[in-house]
């Protein structure tokens, strides 16, 4: 069950075909659950947080760096390192804020097996729209304050169960005109924060660490760290040569398939 747990956690993280959706749904049919355990989600995010600090190690130092530098000497106009940690920061921002005082109304009203068959379905025809209509020609460096702050704002959206943090952000830097592999790669750099803020969090919430289960921890640490570095690393290369489209497929089928379940079986 912690492989399980962990490979789900590792590759629907980074997908875009949204973690928490997929959690709702494997809850909901199939009567999937996650071990009852609030450190062992924790450590589930502990890992992927790792495997994106790893893979992207190098912009995480152009990141601090810049920052660093930005203190001393700002020079955003020709300093991409700066420029590149003030857009993660300001684009981080609103998924933060909107993460921290929202949460409790998201559990509340919008975790249900019918939104996430909604937001499944919606945002598979947003990426046919984004594939179809936008212009990709910009990266990173190009960007502007403009961008970030949309892309951020994007994140909000994916607070809603279904959506997807990735394939909003993804969606939204292709409407922005970014190439696709720089709109990835942007949404993985916002991600960072986002992770690491929610694991922090999560674990000033752990009261009792006499009962953990290291090995349990440990295997799902494991698990979820070798998947989340997978799906990064083979998605960034999916998407230099290939679009949003199968994924679009996919959850266009998903979603359609649990309306049907809804209306047959809990009487929709």
């Amino acid at each position: 069950m912690a492989v399980l747990a962990g490979l789900l956690q590792g590759v629907t993280e980074f997908l875009p075909i949204s973690s928490s959706g997929h959690l709702i749904i494997f809850h909901d049919i199939f009567n999937f659950n996650l071990p009852d355990n609030l450190l062992f989600d924790v450590v589930l995010h502990l890992g992927t947080f790792l495997a994106l600090l790893i893979f992207f190690f190098g912009y995480v130092e152009k990141i601090v760096r810049g920052l660093l530098s930005s203190l001393v000497n700002w020079n955003w106009q020709n300093n991409f390192n700066q420029r590149l940690a003030w857009l993660v920061t300001v684009g981080t921002i609103p998924g933060g804020l909107a993460g921290y005082f929202l949460e409790n109304f998201i559990d509340t009203y919008l975790r249900s097996t019918l939104v996430v068959a909604i937001a499944l379905i919606t945002v598979a025809i947003m990426f046919w729209l984004a594939e179809r209509g936008a212009a990709r020609y910009r990266e990173m460096p190009a960007m502007t304050w403009v961008d970030a702050i949309i892309i951020g704002l994007s994140q909000i959206l994916a607070l809603i169960p279904g959506v997807s943090r990735s394939g909003i952000t993804i969606i939204t830097g292709l409407a922005r005109k970014l190439k696709r592999v720089e709109a990835a790669t942007f949404s993985f750099l916002l991600s960072l924060p986002i992770i690491g803020g929610a694991g922090i969090r999560k674990l000033s919430m752990v009261d009792d660490w006499s009962q953990a289960d290291w090995l349990l921890l440990l295997v799902g640490l494991v698990a979820s760290f070798v998947s989340g570095y997978l799906s990064v690393k083979y998605l960034l290369k999916y998407f230099s040569r290939y679009s949003l489209n199968i994924f679009a497929w996919y959850r266009l089928i998903i979603g359609c398939l649990i309306l049907i379940w809804l209306i047959l079986f809990r009487g929709l």
